[in-house]
């Protein structure tokens, strides 16, 4: 590997690490604006609206050639992601981190059954094994005596549970669009969490916050250059390493999420949804890892 390669790799790593750390740390600056009178759709609508403009001005010409004839899986791919933020940061704001967390990175086994599923892909005896390994760590978490079955415990769980699904299927239909730039998907993801949040507030009736202008810009334009910034980052790292190695760092984000909700909250894990939590966390490493084959 030459110095340039070896400089673009190293800078590569830097950026998934740095849109993991991010995401892992993305449920405190959310909180944090709740109890300043925002809630976390409205927050969530601001940010990616101030990304989605950044973006549309960058990419005008790429955007502008699909005016009038998009494909209806980009349009399938915009709902996909803007359901998937909106709950996983809702579950983020409402149940504890890392449960959140967890449940959420079931996706890599939802995006194995809907790859076999939707494209026609083969399942690996090592796929099958890491299924097996992910669902029984889910039984183990929302393992409850009480109730006597696994079943999730509140609403957190279930949009987190939801937000995962969802997650891969947006995976899917992004290789369905490989013809598309990353570029372009990215932007078109960014509209469609800022219209399924304006959807959810339609349908929930939510008055406009009453919030000082001050606080409107900041989380516009901060929100808006860190969401940017943990996309440019994330799509140079994915475009310059391995899949399976990239899939591997970001994995990173449970560790930040794990460290900054125990320094950050009051929230403890019980000994059994550690377990749990463990074989969820194999589970991801082995699907990622089989990428390398």
């Amino acid at each position: 590997m030459t110095n340039s390669n070896n400089k673009q790799f190293n800078l590569a790593v830097l950026g998934i690490l740095f849109s993991s750390t991010m995401w892992g740390l993305i449920w405190y600056p959310m909180r944090i604006l709740e109890q300043q009178g925002l809630p976390v759709v409205w927050s969530t609508l601001l940010m990616y609206f101030a990304a989605a403009i950044v973006a549309s001005v960058m990419l005008f010409k790429q955007i502008k050639d699909f005016a009038g004839h998009w494909p209806l899986s980009l349009w399938a791919l915009a709902v996909a992601a803007g359901v998937t933020n909106i709950a996983f940061l809702v579950a983020l704001t409402q149940g504890e981190v890392m449960r959140v967390m967890l449940l959420f990175y079931l996706s890599p086994l939802w995006s194995v059954l809907l790859s076999r599923w939707w494209l026609g892909e083969k399942i690996s005896r090592l796929s099958m094994l890491m299924i097996i390994v992910a669902m029984s760590g889910t039984m183990i978490m929302l393992w409850h005596p009480e109730i006597g079955m696994p079943w999730p415990n509140d609403m957190a769980d279930w949009l987190a549970l939801f937000a995962g699904f969802m997650f891969s299927v947006n995976n899917v239909l992004s290789r369905k669009l490989a013809d598309v730039a990353m570029e372009v998907k990215t932007t078109i993801v960014y509209w469609g969490v800022v219209m399924v949040a304006g959807l959810v507030l339609v349908l929930q009736q939510s008055s406009v916050p009453d919030i000082s202008l001050n606080l409107w810009v900041a989380v516009m334009v901060f929100g808006g250059l860190c969401f940017t910034a943990m996309t440019v980052a994330v799509l140079y790292g994915l475009a310059r390493m391995p899949v399976f190695r990239s899939a591997i760092l970001m994995l990173s984000e449970l560790v930040v999420a794990a460290i900054s909700a125990w320094w950050l909250t009051n929230e403890q894990m019980s000994q059994t949804e550690w377990l749990g939590g463990a074989l969820i966390f194999i589970a991801a490493y082995g699907m990622a890892k089989q990428g390398k084959a």
